[in-house]
């Protein structure tokens, strides 16, 4: 065994150590320094918008968290925003405070980083952290 050899398996033995896996065989870890425990797996929101039946794609979604997958990625950009409206109606009826779910978003101006967010909660509901830029201009007293 050489030095690469021996440093990646002691790397891999911590990855391992602080990973859990639950009864339904599914690895879960922290996420970075967040404190949120999900998945080792998650599940990426584009192909849930590529079936033709809308069905399909929240099928999808809602089978992969009953299998213990709590790590959801989207993206607004995906199939014209399809797959964020389908993930959205996937988690419904409790499926949303079971998973932990990431969006990004490809605006580069302060514009669009605020944009965004209302079209989120229009979907999605409340989000539990969000790292935005404060957007509206700060309201005057009227005293």
């Amino acid at each position: 065994m050489n030095r690469r050899e021996a440093l990646g398996a002691v790397a891999g033995m911590g990855v391992v150590a602080m990973a859990q896996t639950e009864s339904n065989g599914m690895i879960y870890r922290e996420l970075g320094k967040t404190g949120e425990r999900v998945s080792a797996i998650g599940l990426g929101g584009y192909h849930v918008g590529l079936p033709e039946s809308a069905d399909e794609g929240i099928r999808i979604v809602r089978t992969a968290v009953d299998n213990g997958i709590t790590f959801l990625d989207n993206c607004w950009d995906y199939n014209g925003g399809e797959s964020e409206r389908r993930m959205g109606k996937a988690l419904r009826d409790g499926y949303r405070q079971k998973v932990f779910l990431m969006t990004k978003f490809d605006g580069r101006t302060k514009w669009s980083a605020c944009i965004r967010p209302c079209r989120w909660r229009v979907i999605f509901g409340p989000c539990r952290r969000t790292k935005l830029p404060n957007c509206w201009p700060k309201q005057k007293s009227r005293r």
